[in-house]
């Protein structure tokens, strides 16, 4: 239901005090360094991050980014599935990946798709991002299985040297 509890201005300051938060103490730094790189007065920031005060789009990308957090992504993150996931990736380089791949994938699909992007369906978006996550699942197995293969050549020349 639009505009329901999901949307409502208090779940969402309270979703996004407790993402900036978790930005904030994942960082390491002293909130009032991160105020200063986010051209914040202390007491703002500490208002936001209690959700007593609702962060603006501006404030919100400068704290996460304040807090060596990808911005775009968690915010993106936090839009899409909530601050829960927003949260798990903190400092990851997951959110870095995503964060890029958000970036690039609509400039991809108009390279690639053209005439035909107005073809696309809705409905093909979780099948699409099952595909993409395979996709990426086996690159990283092939990276890993060539990593070991290297490991154990390179292993079997120095025993070989030894000899």
């Amino acid at each position: 239901m639009p505009g329901g509890p999901e949307f409502s201005e208090d779940h969402i300051r309270e979703g996004l005090a407790r993402l900036l938060a978790a930005a904030v103490d994942a960082s390491g730094r002293a909130k009032c360094n991160i105020a200063a790189h986010a051209g914040l007065h202390k007491d703002v920031l500490r208002r936001v991050l209690q959700g007593e005060r609702s962060a603006t789009l501006g404030e919100a990308l400068r704290i996460l980014e304040a807090s060596r957090a990808a911005p775009r992504a968690h915010l993106l993150l936090f839009l899409v599935c909530g601050s829960e996931q927003a949260i798990d990736w903190l400092q990851s380089d997951l959110a870095e990946f995503f964060e890029e791949f958000s970036a690039e994938f609509p400039t991809a699909l108009e390279r690639l798709l053209g005439d035909q992007l107005g073809n696309v369906k809705p409905r093909w978006a979780r099948g699409a991002a099952n595909r993409v996550a395979r996709l990426l699942s086996d690159h990283i197995i092939e990276l890993e299985r060539k990593d070991e293969f290297l490991g154990n050549f390179f292993s079997g020349e120095r025993e070989g040297a030894n000899v």
